[in-house]
């Protein structure tokens, strides 16, 4: 059950436009829309009180309508980040949760997993997940993030480059982490987080978390096994059918 001293809600932020996937949240994956099923996995982690929706789209509302629940939202938001904060910042809650939108098959233990690190470790104002880089080409992919982490596992730095580079074993891995894009905040840091202007290293990598770190906030790093499947394509997509009509 939830710990009543250490609230804690998920939310789930859906944009209906996608440039390589249209209406991506209301993709068919076995009869139901890819938005209601990440919905139902996220309701699976025990450590939750709440799980909510934020959409600024009445299309996506309306395939929810009696399902989740869910939040209007503006619709200028740069960022998923922004829109889970707007939401978060009307509730009574101590940890919020930020789950993509396009994991239908997340596992829920993941959620529980970064909760747990924020309960456990109170100096944390974030924290998120990563997995073992599996091989090289992973490594070397720009459109796969890498963190590396300080000896107690918190990130010294995000990249879509190479880290750590092994100087003098070419084409090394050993150490480097697939970072998986789902975060837990203390609201006062999401908020904090929302509140400031993109920072230089931010706007260079394109990643987010960076305006965090550039900002000395700490973000605890929880390893975890299996990298959940995002649907960015249309592949993709037809892999989660696959793999939903196997479950």
């Amino acid at each position: 059950m939830p710990d009543s001293g250490n609230a804690a809600v998920a939310v789930i932020p859906a944009r209906y436009g996608s440039t390589r996937v249209p209406g991506k949240p209301l993709a068919d994956i076995g009869g139901k829309p890819m938005i209601e099923h990440v919905y139902r996995r996220t309701l699976l982690a025990t450590t939750l009180d709440r799980v909510i929706v934020a959409t600024d789209d009445e299309r996506i509302a309306q395939a929810l309508d009696g399902i989740a629940e869910v939040a209007m939202t503006r619709a200028d938001h740069p960022s998923g980040t922004d829109r889970v904060a707007e939401v978060v910042m009307n509730l009574e809650t101590d940890i919020a949760v930020n789950v993509q939108g396009d994991l239908p098959l997340l596992d829920p233990a993941m959620i529980d997993a970064l909760v747990v690190a924020l309960r456990m470790d109170v100096t944390l104002g974030m924290a998120t997940l990563a997995v073992a880089v599996a091989n090289r080409a992973e490594i070397d992919d720009p459109s796969v993030v890498k963190v590396v982490c300080d000896a107690a596992g918190r990130a010294l730095y995000f990249s879509r480059a190479a880290i750590p580079h092994h100087r003098d074993t070419a084409g090394g891995t050993a150490g480097a982490l697939h970072h998986v894009g789902i975060y837990a905040y203390r609201k006062e840091t999401l908020l904090r987080l929302a509140s400031l202007a993109p920072t230089p290293l931010e706007c260079a990598e394109k990643l987010e978390q960076l305006r965090a770190l550039e900002n000395g906030i700490a973000i605890g790093v929880v390893t975890v096994e299996g990298t959940p499947l995002e649907v960015d394509t249309s592949e993709d997509l037809e892999r989660a059918r696959e793999a939903i009509t196997r479950l």
